[in-house]
C-alpha cells in the first residue's frame, strides 16, 4: 500500500502543482484587474511580513516526520504517542509567539508603513495583519497532524487536500471579487479554508489512522536531539533562501529595476523547474527513514538514490532542453518584449540547479540519519561565496552575472563536494549514479542538437506555431526516450500508475 501511496502521490503532486500554475497564469490577472494595483500591492505587502512568520517552524515538521517513522518501525507505539504529545506543547508555543509577533505588528502598522501609505491602506493592512496571524497561528497550533499524515505515507489523502485548497480557494474569490469584495475577503477565505483542512486532517489522523496522543512530562533529552535535527534543516531552508532570494536585492543595488525584472522572471521559471523535481522528493522522507532504520541498508539506500534520480532526471530533462529549444519564443509570447535576456538566465539556472535536484534524495538520507551538521556547514560556506560572486559578477554581467554567481557557487558545493561527502562518507554509490545519468541523456542531447538545427530554420513566432511545435516535439521525445532511455522497473513503474489511473 505504501508504494501505490507513493507513486500516486507523487502523480497527485503533479496535478497539484500543474492546478497551481494553470491558476497563476489565468486567474492572477483576473484577480489583478479586479482588485486594482493599490490592494493587490498592500496584500503582497502585507503577505511577505508575514511570510517570515513561516520560519519559525524551524524545521521540526521533518523532525515529527523523522521520528514518528523511527518509532514506529521499531516498534515504539507508545513513545511515539508521547512523542506527539511534547510536540503539540512545542507548537503551541510557537503559535502562541506567533500571534504575539502578529499583534505587535498590527499595533505598529504605522511605525512600518506610515510613510508610504494612506490612511485607509494603513486601516486594511491593520486588519489583514491580524487575520493572516491569526490564520498562520492556527496552522502552527494543529500543523502536526499534516506531518503524521505525511510519516505514515498517506499522499493520496493529503495531496487531495492540497488541490481541494487551491480549487477552493481561488473559485470562493472569483465569487467574491465578482461582487466587488477584495483583499480582506481573500485573507478571510484563506482562514476558512484553512480551517476545514485543519478539521479534515484531525479526523483523518484519530478516525483512519488510529493515532494516539499522550501529554505527560517534557523528556528534555529528546527534545534537545530534536531541537539538534531541526536547527540544521532550520540551516538549510536559510540556505535556499540565500540562494533564490538575495539575487533581486543586489541587482537592485548593483543595476536597477530592468537588470530585477529580467532576473525575477527567470527565478519564477526557476521555482516551476524546481516544484517538478521536489514533488517526487518530498514524498521519500519517510521511507528513506524507515530503510536507514534497517540493517545493510546502504545498497538500498544507493539503490533509491539512484532510482529516484533516474526519474527526476528524466522529467527534468524534458522540460530543460524543451526550455533550450522553444525557450525564446515562449518568453516572448508568456513575459513580452525586453526579456531575451532571461532566456540565458534561465538556462544557467536550470543548468546548475538539475543535479542538485535529482539528487534532492540525498538530502532526505541525511535527514532520515540525523546527520545534516557537515552538509549544511559545506553548503552555508558556499552560500556566502555565492553572494560575493553575485554582487561582482553582477556589477559587469547585470542579471547574467547573477546567475553565474548562483550557479558557480551550486556547482561547487552541491555538486562537487557533495558528490564527494556522499561517497565517501555516507556510502552511496556516486559512480553508479553518474553512469546511469550520462546514460540516460543520450536521446536527450540528439533531440537537443536536432531542435535547435530546426529551429534555426523554421521561425516561430506566433502562439499557435509554438503550442504545434511543443506538441509534436513531445509527440516524437517521449516515445522515443521511453524505449531507449527509460529501464524496464521505469516502464513497468509508469504502465502502473497509468493503469491506477
Amino acid at each position: 500500500m505504501a508504494t501505490s501511496q507513493i507513486k500516486i502521490g507523487a502523480i497527485l503532486n503533479y496535478i497539484s502543482l500543474g492546478i497551481y500554475n494553470l491558476v497563476g497564469l489565468f486567474y492572477t490577472p483576473y484577480m489583478l484587474a479586479m482588485m486594482g494595483k493599490s490592494e493587490y500591492g498592500l496584500y503582497s505587502i502585507v503577505a511577505s511580513v508575514i511570510a517570515y512568520l513561516t520560519l519559525m517552524d524551524l524545521g521540526l515538521s521533518d523532525a515529527v516526520i523523522r521520528y514518528s517513522v523511527k518509532y514506529r518501525t521499531e516498534g515504539r507505539i507508545v513513545e511515539q504517542a508521547k512523542l506527539f504529545g511534547m510536540f503539540i506543547y512545542i507548537y503551541v508555543f510557537i503559535g502562541t509567539v506567533v500571534a504575539l509577533l502578529g499583534l505587535i505588528m498590527t499595533f505598529n502598522v504605522n511605525t512600518l508603513f506610515g510613510a508610504t501609505m494612506t490612511v485607509e491602506e494603513l486601516y486594511k493592512a491593520r486588519i489583514m495583519l491580524l487575520l493572516m496571524s491569526f490564520n498562520l497561528a492556527l496552522s502552527f497550533y494543529f500543523c502536526i497532524y499534516g506531518s503524521i499524515i505525511v510519516a505514515y505515507e498517506r499522499f493520496v489523502f493529503q495531496k487531495l487536500l492540497q488541490i481541494l485548497r487551491i480549487v477552493l480557494n481561488t473559485l470562493v474569490m472569483i465569487c467574491l471579487l465578482h461582487y466587488g469584495y477584495r483583499a480582506i475577503s481573500m485573507i478571510i477565505t484563506q482562514t476558512v479554508v484553512n480551517i476545514l483542512i485543519i478539521g479534515l486532517n484531525i479526523y483523518y489522523c484519530r478516525q483512519k489512522l488510529n493515532i494516539q496522543i499522550i501529554f505527560s512530562h517534557i523528556d528534555w533529552g529528546k527534545l534537545k536531539n530534536i531541537i539538534s535535527f531541526s536547527f540544521w534543516v532550520f540551516f538549510f531552508i536559510i540556505i535556499e533562501r540565500v540562494y533564490w532570494s538575495s539575487g533581486q536585492f543586489i541587482l537592485g543595488t548593483t543595476m536597477g529595476t530592468a537588470s530585477v525584472a529580467v532576473f525575477s522572471v527567470a527565478i519564477t521559471l526557476e521555482h516551476m523547474y524546481m516544484g517538478m523535481s521536489n514533488s517526487i522528493s518530498s514524498v521519500l522522507l519517510p521511507r528513506i527513514t524507515a530503510v536507514s532504520t534497517q540493517n545493510n541498508s546502504e545498497k538500498s539506500l544507493s539503490d533509491l538514490f539512484i532510482n529516484v534520480g533516474r526519474i527526476q532526471y528524466s522529467i527534468l530533462i524534458f522540460i530543460f532542453i524543451g526550455f533550450i529549444i522553444f525557450g525564446k519564443p515562449f518568453l516572448r509570447v508568456w513575459a513580452g518584449n525586453g526579456y531575451d535576456e532571461t532566456y540565458i538566465v534561465t538556462i544557467i539556472l536550470f543548468f546548475a540547479h538539475t543535479i542538485p535536484l535529482i539528487q534532492s534524495s540525498g538530502i532526505s538520507i541525511l535527514k532520515a540519519r540525523g546527520q545534516l551538521k557537515t552538509s549544511a556547514i559545506i553548503l552555508a560556506v558556499c552560500s556566502i561565496g555565492c553572494l560575493f560572486l553575485e554582487y561582482i559578477l553582477s556589477v559587469h554581467l547585470g542579471a547574467t552575472g547573477c546567475a553565474m554567481g548562483i550557479a558557480l557557487s551550486m556547482i561547487i558545493g552541491q555538486v562537487v563536494l557533495l558528490n564527494i561527502y556522499y561517497a565517501r562518507k555516507q556510502n552511496i554509490d556516486i559512480k553508479r549514479f553518474w553512469k546511469e545519468i550520462i546514460q540516460l541523456s543520450v536521446v536527450p542531447l540528439i533531440f537537443l542538437i536536432l531542435g535547435i538545427e530546426i529551429t534555426s530554420v523554421i521561425k516561430i513566432d506566433t502562439l499557435y506555431m509554438l503550442c504545434c511545435s511543443i506538441v509534436l516535439f513531445s509527440i516524437i521525445y517521449v516515445p522515443v526516450y521511453y524505449k531507449f532511455s527509460m529501464n524496464n522497473w521505469e516502464r513497468n513503474l509508469l504502465k502502473s500508475v497509468l493503469h491506477r489511473f
